[in-house]
């Protein structure tokens, strides 16, 4: 039931809409409301003793909402399965299950677009076969021939751009007025999210982008056990890109891979060695991996399709996450903090000790093993008890990183091998030499903490000398100069330790040694002092 409130508001959005708003609303509502409730009985009980089914069942109507909306809400469904920060665990798993593929428009409204941009099909291709092989909500594959050589030509969908800019006005119209039916802390995670999903989705209808995206990783990855298929760039524009055919077996293909003889197991390590190489390494990713978009060749090597959506991070973010992945290996719940309020993960009044206590308690929870046998499947409930518990929010810049990661993730849970998650990051950063970046750089946060708390105290050296100034008709004048001296290293002093004990939170050895530099100082200016 709706209070007298909420129901002001929605007279209120009513009065605001247009009649094609007002219908996505109406659709969109009861998902919404069920969500706000859902996830506020998911959060107060940390996401037990609640009722899982009727959690599903909720999300599989949201799931059959956003399938009914078409494309755009399709795509805005993907995203949202891989936000834990905005959803509770049943409503990712739900839908994770949405698929993007959607009946393929008939070749006789495709081909004006293919020969628009790249010219006459039979005289620029040996033949294309009218049958797509795949169809999504943005575009269309088709297998042909060029020169002799297998080809696939993808084709964006007859008239999707109207499509797509109709219902991102739209949404831009709901979320604000959806956003008053949800709870507060909600409201920046979910625009930072339409935001990045407006900005991804503009992109993905742009084939050059998808063709530089492509060439980038190939060049960054050529060392790496992967295949990327090559770019035909006279055969490519922006609605047509026409690359080179590779095929292979399904990653989740179980059966076929087993007939193969592929080490599964060595799969899944090698599918997490890729993925999380590009995000640490290169900082531009491949931000959709799944099982559609990735293949296996008969010797086991990656077939990596479909670069669209791609995520780039600046090199200040990708060693602040370097950090965060080095202190959770190395299971230090301070340091993991401080790569989380640096990356923007938590709002500006978190209570660090609690969020500590949360992260060394789940963290040595894990099944009751050391930490580089944490599982990604915990480490995956960790973040989401986590998200859900503590003031976590998900910047813009990271929304592909997490969306990447889930999916992965999801790779792990079908082939049910032995696999441990830790150990294989543990070896991302010492094959990648990315160690001595992370401790590079949290000795700089650490003296930038440090330098910024000598500063603080610093500041204050004027009112000190300010007072004692008032009072010195209580010193006496031949102790004048010796007294001076003892206030200036007593400053000094005061300012080190203080340094120290803040940058002890963080590194203890260089706050044990800051403080022991400070003790060392007051005893030089006392002994000065008396002589």
């Amino acid at each position: 039931m709706l209070g007298i409130p909420q129901l002001k508001k929605l007279k209120i959005i009513y009065n605001k809409m247009s009649t094609r708003t007002i219908r996505v609303f109406i659709k969109l509502l009861p998902s919404i409301m069920a969500l706000r409730k859902d996830r506020r009985k998911w959060v107060k009980n940390k996401g037990k003793d609640v009722d899982l089914e009727k959690y599903r069942k909720n999300a599989h109507k949201v799931l059959n909402t956003f399938i009914s909306l078409g494309p755009v809400y399709i795509k805005l469904g993907q995203w949202l399965s891989s936000r834990a920060d905005i959803l509770p665990q049943p409503y990712l798993e739900e839908l994770a299950k949405l698929q993007d593929n959607v009946p393929a428009a008939p070749f006789d409204q495709v081909k004006p677009i293919i020969e628009s941009d790249i010219g006459p099909i039979n005289e620029k291709f040996d033949d294309i076969d009218p049958n797509p092989i795949s169809g999504a909500s943005l575009g269309q594959v088709y297998r042909g021939r060029l020169a002799g050589q297998e080809i696939v030509v993808k084709v964006k969908r007859p008239g999707i751009e109207k499509v797509v800019e109709e219902d991102l006005k739209i949404l831009k119209k709901i979320l604000p007025m959806a956003l008053r039916f949800v709870d507060p802390n909600l409201r920046f995670s979910a625009r930072a999210m339409l935001s990045q999903f407006i900005e991804t989705i503009h992109e993905e209808m742009d084939y050059t982008i998808e063709s530089s995206n492509l060439k980038k990783i190939k060049h960054n990855m050529k060392k790496s056990n992967i295949v990327v298929p090559s770019v035909y760039d006279d055969y490519s524009s922006k609605n047509v890109l026409t690359m080179e055919y590779i095929p292979g077996i399904k990653i989740t293909n179980i059966e076929a891979l087993d007939e193969k003889g592929i080490d599964r197991q060595k799969l899944v390590v090698d599918v997490h060695k890729v993925f999380f190489t590009m995000l640490l390494r290169h900082s531009l990713f491949h931000a959709d991996p799944h099982p559609g978009n990735i293949s296996v060749t008969d010797d086991g090597k990656l077939i990596l399709y479909d670069y669209g959506m791609v995520g780039r991070l600046d090199n200040e973010t990708r060693l602040r996450l370097i950090r965060l992945y080095l202190a959770l290996v190395e299971k230090d719940p301070p340091r993991t903090v401080n790569a989380m309020a640096d990356l923007g993960m938590l709002t500006p009044d978190f209570n660090r000790s609690v969020i500590e206590k949360g992260i060394e308690l789940a963290v040595g929870a894990m099944h009751g093993k050391k930490p580089d046998e944490m599982e990604v499947q915990s480490l995956m409930e960790l973040a989401n008890k986590t998200m859900s518990k503590f003031p976590f929010i998900l910047p813009k810049n990271l929304a592909l990183y997490m969306r990447m990661a889930s999916i992965i993730e999801g790779i792990y849970k079908t082939h049910k091998v032995d696999f441990k998650f830790v150990k294989v990051l543990r070896e991302i950063l010492e094959e990648e030499h990315l160690i001595k970046d992370a401790y590079i750089e949290e000795i700089k946060y650490s003296f930038q903490r440090f330098a910024k708390s000598i500063d603080a105290t610093i500041s204050i050296a004027p009112e000190l000398k300010k007072f004692i100034d008032e009072n010195r008709s209580i010193q006496l004048l031949h102790t004048k100069h010796k007294s001076n001296i003892l206030l200036s290293g007593s400053i000094l002093s005061s300012a080190i330790f203080v340094g120290s004990s803040v940058l002890y939170t963080s590194n203890e050895s260089l706050g044990i040694s800051g403080m022991i530099c400070s003790i060392i100082i007051m005893s030089i200016s006392t002994i000065f002092r008396n002589h």
